[in-house]
């Protein structure tokens, strides 16, 4: 693509390898076994099963029903198994269909009225803040390092081998993707905000769309989108676990793809288990740590081109973004941890020295910082 490299492994050469591997490899396991992979079993059982039973039966129901959820994954890709393109190819767009009827309907027959409502917590004083930081949990950047090169082979494979044809047709796929993921994320939002005039406020959203699609389509929204979710989920997952041992076979080649692909279903299984709502409080500091450097190495691989930019650019730029994106983790630690008092002294001297540290983009500056003085360093050496 515009980057002109073959992935995320080239992408991150420019670091050295003590660097650009362990960020390969937080890279790789977010997306595989310790938050994506996860999650897509939970959420499933939040909107298709949880509801349907009683509060005392959810620890074992969670557990039995990750284990049927990996299970199937594992032996799906170990087989190489087509289902996942069935999956892909006919039930996810029918999954879209059964949202569509949803946010239909309730834009017809609101909930409620969103403006009359009151913004609560961090969204009250920051909203765009809250709402960009929130967005990292989506992980679509982290996904699309990883996802990327698959992409571009596609493109290659429909016979379009001229360098500028692919950046152009990629642009152009993903702001369809972008545009598309953008309307249904409205829509999901607008659905949130409207439910909270009939429903209290939900654990997570799994529960609020189950609670909405209850309301609209009774019993057979219940059970259609629980099967929907379960099978849209269980092709993510596939692909997710396929995507990690694959890469790290790639890396490892001594340890075969089976063994990693039983390292992504089996962690995913355990960490699946302790539950939707601690796995977001979980997913917030890693990604509050690892996001802010996937972005800036997209900027950098997106520049390089027409920058020119070098080595010593990638390691200056990365390294002043890599001490206030590590400093911010603490901030949004899970309460066990954040209410310590060395935790509480380090966010206060953070918040007093860094800018903008309280509303999560510490990072910003000193990446702006790193571009202004790569480009004087190229300008120097010209």
């Amino acid at each position: 693509g515009l980057s002109k490299t073959s992935g995320l492994y080239e992408l991150t050469n420019p670091l050295g390898k003590w660097v650009a591997l362990p960020l390969i490899l937080l890279v790789q396991l977010t997306i595989g076994p310790l938050l994506a992979t996860p999650r897509t079993a939970t959420v499933s059982y939040t909107i298709g099963i949880a509801l349907f039973l009683p509060a005392d039966w959810q620890g074992g129901g969670l557990l039995l029903y990750t284990g049927l959820f990996f299970g199937l994954t594992y032996l799906a890709m170990v087989q190489e198994s087509k289902i996942t393109a069935l999956i892909g190819k006919y039930l996810n767009p029918l999954f879209l269909l059964i949202l569509a009827v949803i946010f239909a309907l309730a834009f017809s027959h609101p909930l409620g009225q969103a403006h009359h409502l009151a913004a609560l917590g961090s969204y009250r004083p920051a909203a765009f803040a809250n709402g960009f930081l929130q967005g990292y949990n989506t992980m679509d950047s982290l996904a699309g390092l990883i996802f990327g090169m698959t992409i571009i082979t596609a493109i290659h494979e429909l016979g379009v081998t001229d360098r500028t044809a692919v950046s152009w047709a990629t642009i152009k796929s993903g702001l369809i993707g972008m545009g598309s993921v953008a309307i249904i994320y409205l829509g999901l939002i607008w659905l949130g905000a409207t439910s909270r005039a009939k429903f209290a406020l939900g654990a997570n959203g799994g529960i609020t769309l189950a609670q909405v699609a209850h309301h609209y389509l009774g019993s057979l929204g219940d059970g259609l989108l629980a099967v929907l979710t379960i099978l849209a989920c269980i092709t993510t997952a596939m692909g997710l676990v396929a995507a990690f041992a694959q890469a790290l076979n790639q890396l490892f080649p001594t340890i075969s793809y089976r063994t990693f692909l039983r390292l992504a279903c089996g962690g995913a299984f355990l960490i699946a288990n302790l539950g939707l709502d601690l796995i977001i409080a979980w997913s917030a500091p890693i990604l509050t740590f690892l996001y802010p450097l996937v972005i800036t190495l997209i900027v950098l691989g997106i520049l390089t081109p027409w920058l020119g930019l070098d080595r010593v650019s990638f390691r200056l730029t990365f390294g002043l973004t890599a001490l206030p994106a590590f400093l911010s983790l603490f901030k949004d630690l899970p309460p066990v941890l954040a209410h310590t008092a060395p935790i509480q002294n380090l966010v206060t001297a953070a918040s007093h020295w860094l800018p903008w540290y309280s509303l999560g983009f510490a990072w910003l500056p000193f990446t702006c910082l790193g571009l202004l003085l790569s480009g004087l360093l190229k300008l120097r050496r010209a």
